[in-house]
């Protein structure tokens, strides 16, 4: 088989020892290279923190795999081999070894973090052989067993495709056999046992004995890592997050150390920093006599790193006083060598500290401008790099709803369960017991979903992705379910250990309490609490700053102005909001819009006696018909730009004349059209007949825009007279407007050459009316480029026009061919299977749509260099397309109001990149 993907040269690269193999490249493309883990393992080996050495498989070898099975393992085995020899060297073992065995880990490392998508194997090499000299290691044999059925277990799983709960099932009845609750309270007679029948489930399932030989354990698991990245869980998570499925995973492997071999021992995750507050405390979990997957699989519940932490069992702190100092001096050096807070994962094997993993860490948006902030005012890092670092998409999260302490306080009686708080803000939804269901009910449409489980594994990625909040019976703050939600910027409560789950009957049952599948809860993601019912959620602390409902000296506030400030000090965009009413405008401005840079028109007609208006001037039989029923609407739409300009007065305000086709407005069911017939006084066949005359096979290309503008013009001369009373009575009253007049839909410079000419005289007309010099000044005129053929002759539309605003939602679909209406399920196919790297309805196709909108600037500015140019589609509030629209040289980009948070700091990172 051929492959369009090489096997790259050197595709192994060492670490141990305090020396780590060179990888070209600057910090990003080593990441590209060897993957986020692999770089953080070689980095750490060269700052001299403790690191069980190893080596890297680089991230094209993922690719090569892929592509060219037949072919594999061929060319990477001698590299590989060296590597093996390498790492005997420094442990002073040897792989396969039956006296003193060296095992390994194999882990994924993707160049961007995916945490729990990937597959990882532990105590690789370990076989009937080797286990003797594991035996000789412990003062117990049941460590030497557990790690060897850790080993069935994971590789019949992740390998050969047996079924995980075959195994636990196994475990659980030999718990049960033994009177007790947890698996490391099981003895070593116990464990063999289990050893036993696990080996038996591994034939039965694949119709050979487990592999003995650790070489072909090494490559099993290898391959299993590099099949995993296009696995279903870790495609989920790569479209959810749009990671490009073209970057493929590392493989790590690493001589293994052991948190399972003894009660000196212990394993444990933490972060530099509180990842749901932001607070500078040393803040994680951790497991005694445990291995690897314990604390993030929630099957035990972990204990605190610090003793101040509010927790009944012993903290780490406590237990491990000289590792919790060596840990706390690595943490220190981390957090100032990446300048950013960090997740770690180490291991103690008899009171030896080893830290396998250090990563940027998942945090809430409130976390993040808190520890922005405070690395900025401890030196760390300058302003500019807290800006850099900050996910910006997470700001949303810092306007997230919250339940009030009134609503709390009334809702008390009606609380199910209490665990730990994992992830932001309040949601209330009907509660669905397994990943399937909930995605059940999303296609179902039966609105908010509370996705409940024992505990989340990495295979629950759909599922999550649906709800709107996660609670779970097992697990901690730094369990799979929470660092999954804190990345989603979903409430979480996970821990609830009360809670009683039967997803057989469909029930949760708590403090004499039982809900049903289907029915409400409520989760409080800031304060742990799970309720019965739907409570009612309020604005986040910011929003209630800016209403006024809050002193500015509001923690929250402080901190989102704060990081405001820095972004935009550096951006150049300025940002705009997308609305369509004076309320929506209040808002925007509020968030920090300088002007609106869409204001729908057609948004204004859905009131009842408005609709109704206009109705009857699609049904009116001529045009003076038409003329009167616009008559009646024309106060209405003057009365909402009124208002609409004092909310921004002084800042720019663009205003989209009628874009969409007129059959869209008419009443469609039969019981509709006869309502609609009784209320307007029309005859119903009278309605029946204008919805066949004005029904298009393909509305999008038909009669819609300016089209509409120039076949029935009285409608935009309702709108242009609107308008400029509206300006004119807003400066009588001190109001300063600056409406921009914008034609959809053009292809041809005579549509706008007729259309500006059609406006102007309509303003004279008003002028004239109301006594007052002609004043062309008081508006601009623009135009929206959504069909391609505007890009390619930008220049000629240009001459006569003062501003361009891209419709970036309408130019993708006519530059794809495609109805974002009807492909979703296509576009998550193409994402899915690399055809796209993501969906081009989310962020801007660079490509080709960027290509176009290129053409168009550059075409343009030959004419007018200074033409105010935007965008105004949903793409506005896209972090990667707003950078996008700073390299082109854009003016302003404009999005949903609740989005300009996240426009501004995407610009201000754009500013300082």
């Amino acid at each position: 088989m051929t492959t369009n993907s090489p096997l790259p040269q050197p595709a192994v690269f060492s670490f141990g020892a305090s020396a780590a193999d060179p990888v070209p490249g600057d910090a990003a493309a080593v990441r590209s290279i060897i993957g986020g883990k692999g770089a953080g393992l070689a980095e750490m080996t060269t700052l001299g923190i403790p690191v069980p050495p190893g080596f890297t498989i680089a991230t094209g070898a993922c690719t090569f795999y892929n592509e060219c099975r037949s072919d594999y393992p061929g060319p990477l085995a001698a590299e590989v081999d060296q590597a093996i020899t390498l790492l005997e060297e420094r442990m002073g073992q040897r792989f396969g070894d039956a006296s003193d065995p060296l095992l390994v880990s194999v882990r994924s490392g993707a160049p961007i973090s995916m945490p729990g998508m990937m597959d990882t194997i532990l105590n690789v090499g370990l076989n009937r052989e080797t286990l003797a000299g594991l035996h000789a290691r412990a003062s117990e044999r049941r460590f030497g067993w557990d790690c060897y059925r850790r080993l069935i277990e994971m590789y019949g799983d992740v390998v050969s495709g047996v079924a995980h709960h075959l195994f636990q099932a196994e475990l659980e009845a030999a718990r049960d056999a033994a009177g007790v609750q947890q698996d490391h309270e099981l003895g070593d007679a116990e464990l063999e046992q289990v050893v036993a029948k696990y080996e038996q489930i591994y034939e039965q399932h694949t119709g050979k004995p487990f592999p003995q030989d650790p070489r072909e354990q090494l490559w099993g698991a290898i391959n299993a890592v590099f099949e995993s990245w296009m696995g279903p869980r870790a495609v989920t998570y790569r479209r959810i997050n749009h990671i490009p499925s073209a970057l493929g995973t590392a493989v790590n492997v690493q001589a293994m150390v052991f948190g399972n071999l003894g009660k000196r021992s212990a394993t444990g995750v933490a972060f530099t920093r509180d990842p749901s507050t932001g607070e500078p405390v040393f803040f994680g979990e951790f497991l005694p006599n445990a291995q690897g997957e314990d604390v993030v699989a929630g099957i035990r519940t972990p204990q605190p790193m610090r003793k101040d932490e509010i927790s009944d069992l012993p903290s780490f702190e406590e237990l491990f006083p000289k590792a919790y100092g060596e840990l706390c001096e690595v943490r220190g050096n981390l957090e100032r060598h990446y300048g950013d807070m960090q997740d770690i994962e180490f291991t103690v094997q008899d009171d030896r500290v080893y830290v396998l993993q250090t990563r940027s860490g998942k945090r809430t948006g409130i976390g993040a401008l808190r520890i922005a902030r405070d690395l900025v005012d401890e030196g760390i890092i300058d302003a500019p790099s807290a800006l850099r670092q900050v996910d910006v998409a997470t700001l949303e999260q810092v306007l997230a709803p919250t339940f009030s302490t009134t609503e709390l306080r009334t809702a008390a009686d009606q609380q199910l369960t209490r665990g730990l708080a994992a992830g932001p803000g309040a949601a209330a939804g009907r509660v669905a017991l397994s990943a399937e269901r909930a995605v059940e009910l999303q296609a179902e449409n039966a609105g908010a979903i509370v996705l409940v489980r024992r505990e989340t594994s990495p295979e629950d990625i759909a599922g999550m992705e649906a709800a709107v909040g996660i609670v779970t019976a097992r697990g901690g703050m730094t369990s799979h379910a929470a660092v999954v939600a804190r990345g989603m910027g979903k409430p979480c409560v996970v821990g609830c250990e009360t809670l009683q789950i039967d997803e057989g009957a469909g029930t949760l049952h708590c403090n004499g309490k039982t809900v049903r599948e289907g029915e409400f809860i409520s989760i409080n993601g800031a304060g742990g609490s799970v309720f019965v019912g739907e409570l009612k959620a309020e604005p986040s602390a910011v929003l209630r700053v800016l209403n006024g409902d809050l002193p500015e000296t509001n923690p929250s506030y402080e901190q989102f102005q704060g990081f405001m400030s820095w972004a935009d000090k550096h951006r150049t965009l300025k940002i705009r909001a997308n609305a369509d009413t004076p309320e929506d405008a209040r808002v925007a401005r509020l968030l920090g819009a300088e002007g609106i840079g869409l204001c729908r028109t057609e948004h204004m007609f859905f009131g009842r006696e408005r609709i109704l208006n206009f109705r009857r001037m699609i049904l009116a039989p001529d045009e003076a018909g038409r003329r009167e029923a616009l008559g009646t609407l024309l106060p209405n739409q003057r009365e909402d730009f009124v208002g609409i300009f004092r909310e921004m007065d002084g800042l720019p305000v663009t205003i989209r004349l009628l874009d969409p086709p007129l059959h869209e407005f008419l009443p469609q069911t039969d019981a509709d059209v006869e309502k609609f017939a009784k209320e307007a006084q029309l005859p119903v066949d009278a309605v029946r007949a204008k919805l066949t005359e004005t029904h298009e096979s393909n509305p999008m290309l038909g009669l819609r825009g300016c089209r509409l503008g120039l076949t029935h013009p009285e409608i935009y001369e309702m709108q242009m007279r609107a308008i400029v009373e509206a300006a004119l009575e807003s400066r009588a009253s001190g109001v300063r407007a600056l409406p921009e007049i914008m034609i959809p839909l053009t292809a041809i410079d005579t549509e706008t050459n007729e259309l500006r000419t059609l406006m102007e005289r309509t303003a004279e007309t008003v002028f004239a009316e109301q006594g007052v010099a002609i004043d062309h000044s008081l508006y601009l005129f623009g135009t929206m480029i959504e069909i391609p053929r505007a890009a390619l002759t930008a220049d000629a539309l240009a001459q006569n026009l003062d501003f361009f605003s891209f419709g970036t939602n309408d130019l993708t679909q006519m530059t794809f061919g495609l109805s974002r209406d009807d492909t979703a399920a296509l576009l998550v196919d193409y994402v899915e299977k690399g055809r796209l790297s993501g969906d081009p309805f989310v962020s801007l196709d660079q490509s080709g749509v960027g290509s176009l909108m290129q053409i168009a600037v550059d075409k343009a500015r030959t004419v007018k260099p200074n033409l105010k140019v935007g965008i105004c589609g949903e793409h506005g509030g896209d972090p990667r397309s707003v950078r996008f629209c700073h390299n082109l040289g854009f003016d302003y980009v404009s999005c949903s109001p609740y989005r300009v948070p996240v426009a501004r700091a995407a610009a201000g990172q754009a500013g300082v990149s």
